[in-house]
């Protein structure tokens, strides 16, 4: 048995136990933790792959900054961990349920005889003045156009929606918003207002009521 071998068995292992660990654990912060390790982890099988553009987007754009802003939402949110922890053993047949079936639809889908591939297939050493960023450009922008858009449109939804769901239940005095147009017109008289206060007649005051005791 190769090096590599033995890597991708480790960092196979080592992801699936973290993935164990996003799902099972009931604090929100180990299961951020576990799911860096288990992009760490994938990271390094993509290399194994020659991927390492992938591998590298995947530690620098997801561990270094998806996952830090994760826990730092998670950490500034104070979430209650007692209602989490109610109800899970009420609803864990249906999620084992929901588990089963995303887990046979995956076999199905991710078949490689779905896609006519061989099983086991090693995958061809790329030549010293070959780049996979480049193939992976080519492949993005010509053959999987379609996806890809449709995946940055699936993406701007998600935020849209997110942003509506937050705004839903709040009212319409609570709501903040901002008018571009009147911030680029403020003037100084506009956020600093001078307020005479008679300050010497109150202290006059005070002196003559302590004389008068």
């Amino acid at each position: 048995m190769g090096i590599e071998k033995v890597l991708f068995y480790v960092f196979a292992l080592t992801a699936i136990i973290a993935s164990l660990g996003v799902i099972g654990s009931r604090n929100p912060v180990r299961a951020a933790l576990s799911l860096v390790l288990a992009f760490i982890a994938t990271a390094g099988v993509w290399l194994l792959l020659q991927a390492e553009f992938l591998g590298i987007v995947l530690i620098l754009v997801y561990v270094g900054a998806v996952m830090v802003l994760f826990l730092f939402v998670i950490m500034m949110l104070d979430i209650n961990l007692t209602p989490l922890k109610e109800g899970f053993a009420r609803y864990l047949p249906i999620g084992i349920m929901v588990a089963l079936i995303v887990l046979a639809e995956m076999s199905l889908i991710l078949n490689p005889n779905f896609f006519g591939l061989e099983i086991y297939t090693v995958p061809t050493a790329l030549g010293a003045h070959d780049s996979n960023t480049k193939m992976l450009g080519q492949l993005l922008f010509t053959e999987y156009l379609y996806a890809f858009v449709l995946a940055a449109v699936l993406l701007l939804l998600s935020i849209v929606a997110a942003i509506v769901l937050t705004l839903r239940r709040r009212q319409q005095s609570e709501a903040l918003y901002q008018n571009v147009g009147d911030q680029v017109r403020v003037q100084a008289s506009d956020r600093l207002t001078m307020v005479k206060m008679p300050a010497v007649v109150r202290v006059k005051e005070v002196v003559q009521g302590a004389d008068d005791e």
